[in-house]
């Protein structure tokens, strides 16, 4: 009789067979699956945890100072820095309504999810894949994520800081309550205009304390979380309205509020606090809050603060100006603007960085490297009046050649025989080219360097019509030693640094002060550019700029397809420069000049400054002397060009008592200005003093 075979046995020798069954083999597979995917996760979970930030610290941050930035007579300019810097708040001590505005508008899901949330993540990613070239990110992000990546982690967007916010998320959740989890994040969170936490923007933007907020005031906050500074009401009051209705909106969808609460919020005014400078001086904080703490000792714990150079009533007059004219000139297709002004210390007294902050941060004062155009050419006539050359030098405005390039001028026509005064005032190309060749243009860069561009200067046959680039700012300090007698300055924006107990952590110094103010122009030379630079407003391009009764020079400039336009002025001690045109440097299709657009913001800003800074004449020096030196004399016939002999003949009539008459140069002190606070005796009468010696 045949044995009985067990399950799996062979037939033949009664072994039990390798062979696993279908079901038996799915398990094995899945196990292995199982494992691997558990060595990968664990593998990626330490690869993303190699450079994750200590968070056991939470319990007990570091207080960070903040840093208060006052202008140079006291005002209020901003807040930033410092989390700390207005005491938390217990969220049991808030109005309800409060914390769930932002649970409303940020995480309806927040009291539910783990700390992240899957429909919130999948709802992003698919957004993601359908996004527009350009356009961020679309992060998904929770309540608890937020706070993880306020907490420790940059603002960057990548898979890397989504992952370890996640990581940081699940272990919030786990170590602490959704109550303690949301009052953090309401005491931490970023609210724009130098406020952190939910106590410090209700001073700052209503001038109360957090629970005493109102509906309409808790929507409006709980609204900057999108984009902070786009929805600010400092800034933007319609927008920041329009935003805090989406949120009152939600709050009803979440029945946080009933409608009828919505309809009152919406009925009462919200009244947003005045104490705060206008927006546009933001440029100017973001500029020195980079580096402030740099200045002091590190292990400095106390709040800052910051006596800066900032004069906010000259500051306001410059926004509406850039806003005033920016409006009028729109259809001509100039997008962008910036003022810079500074006084004859290199004091910054002003500083537009855009046309708006809320829509644009980036500093195009400070950070935006364009072509000077023609506003580069009084660094070619210094350097020809350093040599001998006169205002009343006679050239020749005529077709030129350097190798194959040639200039050509605005107008595409030629004048003949001119002086080098008229070839600047009508801002001659021909001219300033072969002027820069004769003199020679490595001789060019080092005066402009010598007055102050820190820019690199190239010393191409075109550099003389402001080929190299340049920031307003730059631009501005090179103009200084015009204005105050000859003296080269460094821009700053900060005075003092002090803690708010008083004692002095940085003081200012000039790098010429231990050896005495460096002078860099001479007389004649710097008498001679003041006569030339005057009668480009009195009577060249830069009449559009002129403030009857004030002692003014300056120069326009515009580069090729005018992409560029600027407008360089001065009076005595004071300097503001100011720039039109594009961020993505296309043309503007107006054909906007330094005469246009920023000749008219140069105005409108200056007609008011100068009253409020009492400005002073442009200080002189002797009487320029008429008689070549041997440089000059040797470099005149090429200068001259094909007509020498007319030229000779002009100088021979001009000899015999026929010389060309001037323009009288007219100067008046500005009428006081009754509003005008008192200023810092100590520095401006020092200021002053030195005015007076110069002149």
């Amino acid at each position: 009789m045949a044995n009985a075979r067990g399950p799996g046995e062979d037939a033949g020798t009664g072994k039990r067979s390798g062979r696993r069954s279908p079901l038996q083999t799915l398990f094995y597979w899945l196990t292995i699956a199982v494992i691997w995917v558990a060595i990968f996760g664990v593998a990626f979970i330490g690869f993303m945890a190699i450079d994750l930030p200590d968070i056991s610290s939470l319990d007990h941050p570091d207080k960070q100072p903040s840093i208060t930035y006052l202008d140079r007579s006291g005002a209020l300019i901003a807040v930033r820095g410092g989390s700390q810097a207005s005491a938390p708040v217990k969220i049991e001590e808030l109005p309800d309504y409060v914390p769930l505005a932002f649970v409303a508008i940020e995480d309806r899901r927040f009291f539910t999810h783990p700390g992240f949330d899957p429909l919130g993540i999948s709802r992003a990613l698919l957004s993601n894949l359908t996004k527009r070239k350009g356009a961020n990110l679309a992060g998904g992000s929770t309540i608890t994520q937020q706070l993880a990546r306020n907490l420790f982690l940059s603002a960057n967007q990548n898979m890397k800081r989504k992952v370890q916010e996640l990581m940081i998320a699940v272990w919030l959740e786990h170590k602490y309550t959704k109550k303690q989890i949301l009052e953090m994040y309401l005491n931490r969170v970023y609210f724009g205009a130098g406020a952190y936490g939910i106590e410090a923007a209700s001073q700052r933007y209503f001038n109360k304390d957090a629970k005493e907020l109102t509906i309409g005031e808790s929507a409006m906050l709980a609204g900057l979380m999108k984009a902070p500074n786009s929805y600010s009401p400092l800034s933007d009051q319609e927008r920041a309205g329009r935003r805090a209705m989406v949120v009152l909106n939600e709050m009803v969808q979440s029945k946080v509020i009933t409608a009828e609460q919505r309809d009152e919020a919406i009925a009462k005014p919200i009244s947003v606090s005045k104490t705060l400078a206008s927006a546009h001086a933001q440029y100017f904080v973001d500029w020195l809050d980079k580096d402030i703490r740099s200045l002091i000792d590190p292990k400095n714990t106390e709040d800052l603060i910051v006596e800066t150079t900032l004069d906010l009533p000259i500051q306001t007059d410059a926004e509406r100006a850039v806003q005033t004219i920016m409006a009028r000139d729109a259809k001509k297709g100039p997008q962008q603007a910036a003022v810079v002004s500074v006084d004859g210390e290199g004091r910054i007294r002003a500083m537009i960085g855009g046309v708006s902050y809320a829509d644009s941060q980036f500093n195009r004062a400070t950070d935006a490297h364009r072509q000077t155009g023609s506003s580069f050419k009084p660094f070619v006539y210094l350097t020809a009046m350093e040599k001998g050359y006169q205002p009343t030098t006679p050239v020749v405005d005529e077709p030129y050649s350097i190798g194959n390039w040639s200039p050509e001028n605005y107008t595409k026509k030629y004048l003949g025989l001119i002086d080098l005064q008229t070839a600047l005032a009508q801002s001659i190309n021909t001219v300033a080219a072969r002027l820069a060749n004769d003199v020679g243009r490595d001789n060019v860069a080092a005066t402009a360097h010598r007055m102050g561009l820190t820019a690199k200067i190239n010393t191409d046959p075109a550099m003389a019509l402001g080929t190299s680039e340049a920031t307003p700012l730059e631009m501005a300090q090179a103009y200084i030693p015009f204005s105050n007698g000859g003296y080269r300055a460094t821009v700053h924006g900060v005075i003092r640094i002090r803690t708010a107990s008083g004692k002095v952590m940085y003081q200012y110094r000039d790098p010429g002060e231990d050896g005495g103010r460096v002078r860099v122009v001479n007389n004649p030379a710097l008498s001679n550019m003041t006569l030339m630079m005057r009668g480009v407003m009195a009577h060249g391009s830069g009449t559009g700029a002129a403030v009857p009764g004030y002692d003014l020079a300056g120069k326009t400039g515009t580069t090729s397809d005018y992409r560029d336009a600027w407008f360089d002025g001065f009076t005595g001690g004071f300097v503001t420069v100011v720039w039109v045109g594009r961020d993505d440097n296309t043309p503007m299709k107006g054909k906007v000049t330094g005469a246009g657009t920023p000749s008219g913001i140069w105005k409108m800003y200056m007609s008011s400054a100068l009253k409020r800074i009492q400005a002073s004449p442009i200080p002189e020096g002797p009487p320029a002397s008429g008689e070549l030196t041997p440089v000059a004399e040797d470099a005149l016939r090429d200068l001259l060009g094909t007509q020498a002999d007319a030229v000779a003949a002009s100088q021979a009539a001009n000899d015999n008592g026929q010389a060309q008459e001037q323009p009288p140069i007219v100067t008046m002190q500005p009428i006081p200005n009754p509003e005008e606070k008192k200023k810092d005796s100590s520095l401006d009468d020092l200021f002053s003093e030195a005015q007076k010696k110069n002149q």
